[in-house]
């Protein structure tokens, strides 16, 4: 599996295993976003911590956790993102729509607070 989920009490992390986030596995990572969400979680940390490189279908799949979390009155939170996904989410002006930490430990706390 491409991607980890851990549930906590109050939100889920979901943690990318995947060099590239495209096209090939995006709707897979969209469908582990769905699953959560149905399952009434609606505050969601997705890690990127080993995720290299994000076309528009990662983002779009990115997108949808921060549509879900919204919706659901919950919050979203991106982490441990490497320069050149940073660069991407700063061109596509995402950085102004998501939230956006440097590790997990630290959107864990931005979480709870």
């Amino acid at each position: 599996m491409n991607f980890e989920t851990a549930e906590f009490d109050n939100y889920s992390v979901i943690t990318a295993k995947v060099d590239k986030l495209n096209a090939s596995n995006a709707p897979e990572l969209k469908s582990v976003l769905v699953k959560i969400n149905n399952d009434s979680v609606n505050n969601m940390i997705i890690d990127l911590s080993a995720t290299k490189y994000c076309d528009s279908s990662g983002l779009t799949a990115i997108l949808t956790a921060n549509r879900l979390c919204k919706n659901g009155s919950g919050q979203f939170i991106l982490c441990g993102l490497n320069d050149a996904v940073k660069k991407m989410i700063a061109i596509a002006q995402l950085d102004r729509v998501f939230t956006i930490v440097d590790n997990l430990p630290e959107a864990q706390i931005k979480i709870n607070a």
